[in-house]
């Protein structure tokens, strides 16, 4: 680590920060990264000289310990304490990520409207600018080289590479898995298929294309892309999701081949970053189809393996509404077989959504409070129920399904987070 001093800036070079990921309820960076410290500002980028995270410095900033995180898509995220406990309980997370973008968030707050959060986000050119006036003073070795790798990451040039990155895998990822918040949403995304087996009714982020796999050499074509792609930053990554909807339906053969070949490719196990983690959607049918011998392949891979299976209710009128074919039986089925792989397998946790909303049919809640709460026998550690919010925009109904969701949550006896739709 190396520190410089140059006119207002106090610039920091190759910072180390924590190898894992952790629940904390204070601020916390993970990987490599360098940093720049003005009057107004403390700017983060990676090892690429991309800008990274944003904080306020001045008394204006809406808190000390909330930041502003740019995306490798180039969306920006704001973390927000929230009253750290209330987050928690509501999210799994000690901080609460705002969107810039249009999702199912329900507490109605949006920190982008915030006039100091706005000129940060501007602000923070206007210094790029400065700091590619650096290089005209004498100034040589890393700190020259880091000055240029940053000068050469300007607005422009960072959406140009958001474009990149969905033209290698071939579009952008409407919704990440919501088990990726154990990484921040740090993931390498790899396609192993197209489309979904149902394309529900409801449903507003699938692509609407038909079930498609792969070849394998599509899938080598896009690591040995990424791996170019990400560059010197790869070291900062430890977790692969492999997409798009469900990638549980590819079967094991082609789960195995991207998986393993992600792994030794990217070289994830000299990671600056400790535990490798696989994510990955699954629906009813292909969780009910996987063979016993499915994961036992996962759990030999060198990754602790998350896969997200959207349930969506158990109730015959909501599924109607919804318009997805499912039989409830299925469901039913699919949410013991989540029970039991949990509990067979050491590295795979199956985690399971249901939506959330208060125009869905009357039976929705009382049916999901008995299937995940009175009719089970104990309480489970193991496995996620994510609640995704169906929002038509109506601000009034907000607080109304945050109580909802309090009354629900303390009825079931599994962890029950609400789920926050993230894209990349």
């Amino acid at each position: 680590m190396e520190t410089f001093q140059l006119d207002t800036f106090t610039i920091t070079l190759d910072k180390e920060g924590s190898r894992e990921y952790a629940k904390v309820s204070y601020p916390i960076r993970y990987g490599r990264f360098s940093e720049i410290r003005s009057p107004e500002y403390l700017l983060q980028y990676n090892l690429n000289g991309e800008i990274k995270c944003i904080q306020g410095r001045t008394q204006s900033w809406p808190d000390p310990s909330e930041w502003l995180k740019r995306t490798v898509a180039n969306d920006w995220v704001y973390y927000s304490a929230g009253g750290y406990s209330g987050v928690y309980d509501f999210f799994g997370e000690y901080y609460m990520p705002y969107l810039s973008y249009q999702s199912n968030g329900i507490d109605g707050v949006d920190p982008f409207e915030d006039a100091s959060v706005q000129s940060a986000l501007t602000r923070w050119q206007a210094l790029h600018a400065r700091i590619k006036g650096l290089l005209r003073k004498p100034v040589q070795g890393t700190i020259k080289n880091f000055l240029q790798l940053i000068a050469g990451n300007d607005t422009r040039v960072l959406e140009q590479k958001s474009q990149r990155l969905h033209a290698i895998i071939g579009g952008r990822i409407p919704v990440l898995p919501p088990d990726t918040r154990h990484v921040d949403y740090e993931i390498i995304p790899l396609i192993v298929a197209d489309g979904c087996l149902y394309n529900c009714g409801f449903c507003r982020v699938k692509t609407g294309r038909y079930f498609r796999l792969r070849s394998r050499q599509d899938i080598l074509r896009q690591i040995l892309s990424l791996k170019g792609f990400y560059g010197r930053d790869l070291g900062n990554y430890c977790s692969v999701f492999l997409g798009q909807h469900d990638a549980l339906n590819a079967g094991i053969d082609l789960i195995e081949f991207a998986a393993q070949r992600a792994h030794d490719i990217f070289e994830l196990e000299r990671s600056h970053l400790k535990g490798c983690r696989l994510f990955l959607f699954g629906s009813v049918d292909s969780l009910l189809r996987a063979p016993d011998t499915l994961f036992d392949s996962l759990n030999g891979l060198p990754y602790y393996t998350y896969i997200n299976i959207g349930l969506e209710s158990v109730d015959p009128s909501t599924m109607e509404a919804l318009e997805k074919p499912t039989p409830i039986g299925n469901v039913i089925e699919a949410f013991y077989k989540m029970l039991e792989v949990n509990r067979q397998h050491e590295r795979i946790e199956v985690t399971a959504n249901f939506l959330f909303g208060d125009e869905l049919p009357s039976g929705h809640i009382p049916s999901l409070i008995e299937l995940a709460g009175s009719r089970l026998g104990h309480s489970y550690n193991k496995g996620v129920l994510y609640l995704s919010p169906l929002m038509d925009g109506r601000r009034k109904a907000r607080g109304d399904l945050i109580r909802q969701f309090n009354r629900v949550k303390i009825q079931m006896r599994m962890p029950t987070f609400m789920y926050l739709i993230q894209r990349l």
